[in-house]
C-alpha cells in the first residue's frame, strides 16, 4: 500500500527535527516510545485510513471493533501527525515525570481505547436524538481525542495560568473548553465529539470514579516513581511552569524554554497559528493540511477507497 501523503513530508520532517533538537535521551520512554508508534503507522500503516478510521457504522453495526486500537494510532497526513506528536512531546515531557512511566503508560493506553468508545457513544446519542443518520457514519481517525485528555490532566496537576486562545486570555482550567470551541468553527473537517470525548474521558479521571477504577484493575502507582533509576537532564538552562497569577514559576522536569520542541511556540501559539493558517486556506480546502483534523466524511471514504483500488493495480 502507497503512502497516503504525496510530494515531501514537511510536517513529518518538522516533527523529526524538533524530536532530535530535543535529544532522543531527554524524552521520558512511554513518551518517546508514543512518539515512535504514530510516525511508524504513519509511514507503514497497518491498514488504509478508511479501514482503520472509527465509526458507529463500522465498529457497533459492522463489529469490526479493532477499529478501537487502529484509529487513535493513525493519521491523515503528516501535518494532523505532526500537530498531534507536537502536542503529545509537551504534554507527555510533563505528565510523564509528574506521574511516572509504568502509571503514565496504563493511561495512555486506557485513554485511547476509552476516548474511542466514548466517541462512539457520543455519535450514537447524536444520530438517535437528532433523527441523523450520517452520524453513524461520520468516521473519525487520529490522537486527538487523547490529546484533550490529557490536556484536562495537565492543568490538574499544573493549575494556574492563563493560556491565549485566538488573542484571548482563558485560564488554564477552561482551556480545554476553549480550544474545543475555536477548533469547531474554525478547522473545518475535525471532529467535534472526538475531541468531547477526550474531554470527557479526562474530568472521568480527575473528578469521577475513572482513576480508582484504574488503580483498582492495576494497583496503585507511586506517582514519583522515576525511569528505571536512569536520570534524564534537559540541555535547557532550567525548568519552569505556570504561576498562579500567570508568571513563570518552578516544576521538576518542565523545560524553560519551548525552543526545543516547538519551534519557539508554546502549544497555546502554535493551535491559534493553525487556526489563523486554516481561515486563510478555507478557500483552497482540497491542497491544504488540516492541522488537527481526523474526520473522514462518507465521500473522503468512498474516494479514498478508489484510490486505493487504483494504487493496487
Amino acid at each position: 500500500m502507497q503512502r497516503r501523503s504525496r510530494g515531501v513530508n514537511t510536517g513529518l520532517l518538522l516533527l523529526l527535527s524538533q524530536i532530535f533538537h530535543v535529544g532522543i535521551n531527554n524524552i521520558p520512554p512511554v513518551t518517546l516510545a508514543t512518539l515512535a508508534v504514530n510516525i511508524w503507522l504513519f509511514l507503514k500503516p497497518l491498514k488504509p485510513l478508511y479501514s482503520s478510521c472509527l465509526s458507529v457504522e463500522k465498529c457497533y453495526h459492522e463489529q469490526d471493533w479493532q477499529r478501537l486500537l487502529l484509529s487513535p494510532l493513525h493519521h491523515a497526513d503528516d501535518w494532523h501527525l505532526y500537530f498531534n506528536m507536537a502536542s503529545m512531546l509537551w504534554k507527555g515531557m510533563k505528565l510523564e515525570r509528574r506521574l511516572g512511566s509504568r502509571r503514565f503508560a496504563f493511561i495512555i493506553t486506557t485513554f485511547s481505547l476509552l476516548t474511542g468508545v466514548v466517541y462512539l457513544v457520543l455519535e450514537f446519542a447524536l444520530a438517535e436524538f437528532m433523527n441523523e443518520p450520517d452520524f453513524r457514519r461520520s468516521c473519525a481517525v487520529g490522537f486527538s481525542g487523547v490529546l484533550f485528555a490529557l490536556k484536562v490532566l495537565n492543568n490538574h496537576y499544573f493549575p494556574g495560568g492563563f493560556v491565549n486562545v485566538l488573542g484571548f486570555s482563558v485560564p488554564n482550567r477552561f482551556a480545554c473548553w476553549a480550544e474545543l470551541v475555536a477548533i469547531h468553527f474554525f478547522t473545518p473537517g475535525t471532529s467535534f465529539a472526538g475531541h468531547l470525548a477526550g474531554i470527557l474521558v479526562g474530568l472521568m479521571y480527575v473528578h469521577g470514579p475513572l482513576k480508582k477504577i484504574m488503580e483498582t484493575c492495576a494497583g496503585i502507582f507511586p506517582s514519583n516513581i522515576g525511569y528505571g533509576g536512569q536520570q534524564y537532564h534537559f540541555n535547557n538552562s532550567g525548568y519552569s511552569g505556570y504561576h498562579p497569577n500567570g508568571r513563570p514559576g518552578y516544576y521538576d522536569g518542565i523545560p524553560r524554554n519551548y525552543d526545543a520542541y516547538t519551534a519557539g511556540l508554546s502549544e497555546e501559539e502554535q493551535l491559534e497559528r493553525a487556526l489563523r493558517a486554516s481561515l486563510s486556506d478555507q478557500g483552497n480546502a482540497r491542497g491544504s493540511p488540516q492541522p488537527y483534523g481526523f474526520r473522514l466524511t462518507p465521500e473522503e471514504e468512498m474516494r479514498r477507497q478508489r484510490l486505493h483500488r487504483f494504487d493496487g493495480q
